[in-house]
């Protein structure tokens, strides 16, 4: 089964509304600089450390948007859970194989999970995965996690705080397309999905960079009951 009632919840959803070429192209052309561009990644370590922590070893944990698998895929794996990491950037996926070999990497968009069989898992991780996503398929992606998760499976959630929406913003010289919410619809939007918020913790964060501006990250720390 995909989610609590039974049925895939991308099945109602618009898949030609999915456009993510852009996006891909962006991060395949960022490549490896993007660690030296994010080189510290506190808040992610953080809500990282609490979901290895909170897993028993050996766990099957989903690492969503995994770009070059560090630093996440790295400290899950490192601390002994099975990583599948799924992103839709080749050159990232090829970056997570070289960097976290004990690690399954898969060139995949989420929106495919559904029906590509790996579920389910005991947790998962979206560092600013959804982030990429238009506000409408936001809330159909979570509760698409949460039907991969198995009951009481975790879910570490990263996003920035900003209440836009598939807004077009300078990276690296790429443009991207972000959508984000103020805290509180955050909140909302994530319960709505089916998931108890056990965690919260926020971040003021600059990149090495001169044309992305300071931003808040929001870390909550979920579970499907």
């Amino acid at each position: 089964m995909s989610d609590t009632e039974g049925h895939q919840v991308y099945t109602g959803y618009d898949r030609a509304a999915i456009d993510r070429t852009g996006q891909a192209e962006a991060f395949d052309a960022i490549g490896d600089r993007y660690d030296d561009v994010f080189p510290h990644k506190e808040g992610q370590l953080a809500a990282g450390a609490w979901l290895a922590k909170e897993l028993p070893t050996g766990s099957r944990v989903l690492d969503i948007g995994c770009g070059t698998g560090v630093p996440t895929a790295r400290q899950l794996a490192d601390a002994g859970h099975r990583v599948t990491g799924i992103d839709i950037s080749p050159g990232m996926v090829e970056l997570g194989r070289a960097n976290v070999p004990g690690a399954d990497f898969r060139l995949m968009d989420l929106a495919d999970l559904e029906t590509a069989g790996l579920g389910p898992f005991d947790g998962a991780t979206a560092f600013f995965s959804l982030l990429m996503l238009p506000r409408k398929e936001i809330p159909v992606a979570l509760r698409m996690l949460h039907g991969q998760l198995r009951p009481g499976g975790l879910l570490a959630l990263g996003m920035v705080e900003a209440d836009v929406d598939d807004f077009a913003i300078p990276f690296l010289g790429h443009t991207i397309r972000v959508s984000g919410y103020l805290r509180e619809e955050l909140r909302q939007v994530v319960s709505d999905a089916g998931f108890e918020i056990e965690g919260e913790e926020s971040f003021a964060y600059a990149p090495a960079s001169t044309d992305v501006s300071p931003e808040i990250q929001v870390f909550l720390n979920c579970r499907r009951p």
